[in-house]
């Protein structure tokens, strides 16, 4: 009789395994059920053979015959229900403990038998519905809207700053709002205040300023993206280097450092130009002129004006800021000019550096490879192509400076440098060291030399990423085409390597326009000396100190 039931039960497609724990076996350990097969198939054997059991397996073949739902847990739980003497135990219960009390909540396995199966696709598959969980929202389209602590600190600041009779501010008046409420740098006070004063009433009210800075959520911003926010036009994703004279203007117009400037308007604007070029060439890396609130963050230039902002000695704020530093480039431009037309050609800057370049990277420049000049003159470099190339010449440590110079002497532009493009260029170097009597290095040996300081993952070919990963990369381009570093190189100064371990964290550019700052400072006061008079000017010659 078992045997036919148990072929008439394999009929039923969805059938659950069989639990020992049905059984009611306390007797028996699960981990013997387990180990003993045979002792199981045996019990359940001896179980179908029950009377009780044979009601209940014709009763659910008749179900699934008729296509009824088969709840086979459910009519077990009813069987069980009826009592313990309804499904006897198959051993004896003389010495046998009596069962733990089963509460409400139970093992995992009793909770999973009581759980409801209707709400699944068949009623003898047990799950429980897996929990909702809520996730808070991460992003908001006009910026993260300020906690109620921070709104309230806020208006409370800012109806202390508000209070007077016209319940507004005037522009000369609005930067105690900059750099107390907004924590801004001053000289973006005028930005700022025109970004509110959109009719140009020439005042910024209370109302007017909680709607731009607290409900247009500029409060919660990081300072990089309410520096982005304020420069940029309306409609823009980015910035352009217009969008930054404004606030140049007013640093001009506030800092200490800068007010000896005040009486030469035409070098404030040189000033605010070299500036400017210089925040681009470091920061803009697309090279395309519009710097992304993305390239803003990246770079160094919000630290920068924060110290400019505090520092009283612009001279100490290298990054970007130091007004030596645009003396030197400016004084360096204005030496190659020699037709001070803002314009130099080839042979102005063959000069450069005590023409310590060769006509070949010359060429390269001016074919407009490393970077598009700015300017439309045929075969002229302007003002802004210098400041790029003085910064790519004297740092060649910084990425924009191996970017400027991996495409000068990638000649295919294939993104490799092979020993035949960099041959090209040391031709020239060698064919000088030998007319000035130096001893000449032949380029298989300066070739091995390049390998060991890059160390290439290919022994064939440099790529702009084998440059950027090693510390020697600027050495590498001097070797090709700057004869005067090369042999610096070689030479190894003492001084300068111990100028080097002084202070580390200058760069190559800070040390040089130190030097240079200084060197230049020393030939303007002999040329004083020798006039006899710091009086005697010629204004017809232009000088730009």
């Amino acid at each position: 009789m078992s045997l036919s039931l148990k072929m008439e039960i394999d009929t039923v497609e969805d059938v659950t395994c069989l639990n020992p724990e049905l059984l009611q076996l306390p007797e028996v350990s699960p981990f013997a059920l387990k180990t003993t097969p045979l002792l199981v198939d045996d019990l359940f054997s001896q179980w179908l053979s029950l009377p009780e059991t044979g009601n209940l397996v014709k009763s659910l073949i008749n179900d699934a015959k008729a296509g009824t739902a088969v709840n086979a847990c459910a009519n077990f739980s009813n069987v069980n229900a009826v009592g313990s003497n309804s499904l006897p135990s198959m051993f004896s219960s003389v010495n046998a403990p009596p069962l733990s009390p089963r509460s409400s909540s139970g093992s995992p396995r009793s909770s999973k038998q009581k759980s409801s199966p209707s709400a699944l696709g068949s009623p003898l598959k047990l799950f429980s519905d897996p929990m909702q969980e809520v996730i808070p929202q991460f992003y908001f389209q006009n910026g993260r809207p300020p906690t109620k602590e921070l709104k309230e600190q806020s208006l409370s600041k800012i109806n202390h700053l508000f209070n007077n009779p016209l319940n507004g501010l005037l522009i000369d008046e609005f930067k105690t709002v900059t750099k107390e409420v907004c924590k801004l740098p001053s000289f973006l006070s005028s930005a700022l205040f025109r970004k509110i004063d959109v009719d140009c009433v020439g005042i910024v009210t209370r109302d007017a300023f909680v709607t731009y800075w607290v409900d247009g959520n500029m409060l919660t911003m990081d300072v990089a993206t309410q520096i982005f926010e304020i420069l940029k036009r309306p409609g823009n994703r980015h910035l352009t280097q217009v969008d930054f004279r404004p606030i140049l203007r007013e640093l001009l117009a506030t800092h200490p450092g800068l007010k000896f400037l005040q009486n030469t308007p035409e070098f404030q604007d040189r000033y605010a130009e070299t500036v400017i070029y210089r925040i681009f060439y470091h920061m803009n890396r697309s090279g395309n002129g519009r710097l992304t609130c993305r390239e803003l963050k990246r770079g160094e230039l919000i630290s920068a004006m924060q110290q400019a902002d505090e520092e009283d000695d612009i001279n100490k704020v290298l990054r970007y800021f130091s007004y030596e530093h645009f003396y030197v480039i400016y004084c360096k431009f204005w030496e190659l000019d020699t037709d001070h037309d803002f314009f130099i050609d080839r042979e102005n800057l063959i000069r450069y550096g005590n023409h310590a370049l060769t006509y070949r990277i010359i060429d390269r420049i001016f074919s407009q490879a490393p970077r598009k000049f700015a300017g439309d003159v045929e075969g002229k470099m302007g003002y802004e192509d210098f400041v790029y190339f003085m910064l790519s010449e004297e740092d060649k440590s910084s990425e924009p400076s191996l970017e400027y110079w991996f495409k000068c002497i990638d000649l295919d532009g294939n993104g490799v440098l092979t020993p035949n493009e960099m041959q090209f260029f040391y031709e020239e170097q060698l064919h000088r060291m030998e007319c000035l009597a130096l001893e000449p290095v032949l380029f298989e040996d300066i070739l091995c030399q390049i390998i060991d300081m890059i160390a290439p993952e290919r022994e064939d070919c440099i790529t702009l990423q084998d440059l950027k990963g090693s510390k020697l990369s600027g050495n590498v381009f001097n070797i090709l085409f700057n004869l005067n570093k090369f042999m610096a190189f070689e030479t190894r100064d003492p001084f300068l390597i111990r100028q080097e371990r002084e202070d580390p964290t200058l760069t190559e550019w800070d040390r040089f326009a130190h030097r240079e700052y200084i060197r230049l400072s020393m030939e303007e006061d002999v040329e004083d000396a020798s006039n006899g008079s710091a009086d005697v000017w010629d204004e017809s010659l232009e000088a730009p100190f």
